[in-house]
């Protein structure tokens, strides 16, 4: 009976998708999953992509999906997973089948000390070797492990239970501090906003058009494109000048150096808006911590603040320089990204590599045509599983795109076993392919070094990616400059490989930096 309490309690919590990774351990927990109607469940061969597209597949529903595992050490992979749903807030669930309790401390085969393997990464774990299983002490907002000790032939059950509604916890919020934060503008005031949830979106498009100060929106915002003269062309800059008092943060943690250089500006004074309660900093600032929309209508209406600081103040001089060295080097890494972003700006939805591909976009992507749905996984901030969580984000949909860098895509390319489960139509990866990691040859500290050690840092690789999209049978195109950029539409999924200049880059960087 020990597997049919367990499916009934996850069915009764409200998760109806699994995606399955089979083994002979976790075959009663999949019998019975197979037998019940009006669920999801997809299937991969690799633990740690199957993370990530769960964790792909919350985003999309805003309900939690389920990993279920067999036991040892198909249990660790998942935990990258984890620990970015944790960051992010998302219910991502992990149910993992175990040999019993006798074996542990044994060395046996496939017998590992998988309960807590999770830590504080998940907000519950729950052993269970017999009984009920109760769920009642998750709230529904962060990870949970169900660590299933099963014997070797488990019997199963042939009901099919009922599922019932999500439900996730309601948090009290409190706004005093940012109504008296908002108040207390007087010494120049700057919104910076991170992700947004999609539901979170049109509250604060309204409240900045309202408040009329200046802006830092990433392009996870979804409203970067629509801000027009609000958004601030170059964030650090306006930051280190002295002028700014106050950061109000909305959503994520932002992810321009600005936000990095706050930690040494104490002077300047930070409120984070924090969906997942985390504040971003490891100094003091304040935190409200709940959903962005509740937080925006409990502080009712705010008045205009507009520029007190004087940050749009050189604005059309600095995007115009942006755009002048964007024409000059069209050829650099930057200038093929603002050629590609021409391009997405009518894909349903975009996926954004961490690393270079999120911050050149941020900056030198188009602004003109509004990108709504932008996605990125800035939990924490890794390169691990992107291909998998961008499809499973956009399992069922059509034009969706990725750009991710080349490392990142080597490190998740079992992900693309997935295409055979998802709508591929307008489905498009590209692949910035720069050799290695550059993103790193741009510190200072490692300019300094010995060659060997540069490239020993950056990972440098000479990868032809033609072979990946052959693999799993994609169409495949690479362009090694912006004019040679042509996309077309396809049912089948497409491998776009971007070979940038490095000249061209390092030119543009240099100037870039030196005029701005």
């Amino acid at each position: 009976m020990l597997v049919s309490n367990v499916i009934k309690s996850l069915l009764g919590a409200g998760i109806k998708e699994f995606v399955v990774c089979a083994g002979a351990r976790n075959l009663p927990l999949i019998e019975s999953l197979m037998l019940q109607e009006d669920i999801g469940v997809w299937n991969h061969f690799e633990e740690r992509s199957a993370g990530f597209f769960a964790l792909g597949r919350t985003r999309a529903s805003a309900e939690p999906c389920c990993v279920v595992t067999t036991s040892g050490t198909a249990v660790a992979e998942v935990l990258p997973a984890v620990i970015e749903a944790h960051y992010q807030g998302r219910p991502l669930v992990v149910l993992s089948a175990d040999r019993p309790m006798s074996y542990r401390k044994t060395g046996a085969p496939q017998a590992i000390e998988q309960a807590g393997i999770f830590s504080d990464y998940v907000e519950i774990c729950l052993d269970v070797e017999a009984g009920e299983i109760q769920l009642d002490q998750w709230s529904g907002r962060k990870p949970m492990h169900l660590n299933i000790c099963l014997e070797e032939h488990e019997e199963i059950s042939k009901d099919v239970y009922d599922i019932l509604p999500f439900k996730q916890s309601r948090e009290s919020i409190n706004v005093t501090d940012l109504v008296y934060f908002i108040r207390d503008s007087w010494d120049g005031l700057i919104v910076a906003v991170g992700g947004l949830e999609p539901d979170d979106r049109e509250e604060v498009y309204h409240f900045l058009k309202d408040l009329k100060a200046p802006v830092i929106a990433d392009a996870t915002s979804g409203l970067r494109e629509g801000l027009g003269n609000l958004l601030v062309a170059s964030p650090e800059k306006v930051l280190n000048s002295g002028m700014v008092g106050k950061v109000l943060r909305i959503g994520e943690v932002p992810v321009g150096r600005f936000w990095r250089d706050l930690e040494n500006l104490m002077d300047v004074e930070v409120l984070s808006l924090s969906r997942t309660g985390f504040s971003g900093l490891s100094r003091d600032s304040k935190l409200i911590h709940g959903s962005i929309t509740r937080i925006l209508k409990g502080t009712g209406e705010v008045g205009s603040i507009g520029d007190v600081a004087g940050a749009l103040s050189e604005n059309t001089r600095d995007w115009a320089i942006t755009d002048e060295l964007l024409e000059k080097y069209p050829d650099s890494e930057s200038g093929m990204i603002r050629r590609l972003s021409l391009y997405a700006a009518c894909s349903s939805t975009m996926y954004l590599g961490n690393s270079l591909p999120i911050r050149e976009w941020n900056q030198f992507a188009q602004r003109d045509t509004a990108m709504e749905f932008i996605y990125a996984n800035r939990g924490a901030n890794g390169i691990d599983g992107q291909i998998s969580t961008w499809l499973g984000w956009t399992a069922g949909l059509e034009d969706s795109w990725c750009v991710l860098g080349d490392l990142t895509t080597l490190y998740d390319m079992s992900a693309l076993y997935l295409l055979n489960s998802v709508n591929t139509k307008g489905r498009v990866l590209v692949v910035i392919n720069n050799g290695g990691g550059k993103i790193f040859s741009r510190l200072e500290r490692v300019k300094g070094l010995d060659i060997k050690v540069q490239n020993l840092i950056e990972n440098n690789h000479d990868c032809d990616f033609s072979h990946l999209a052959a693999l799993w049978g994609m169409k495949y195109a690479k362009f090694q400059s912006a004019d040679e950029i042509d996309i077309e539409e396809s049912d089948t999924a497409i491998l776009i490989e971007i070979v940038p200049n490095a000249a061209q880059t390092e030119s543009f960087c240099s100037n870039f930096k030196e005029r701005l």
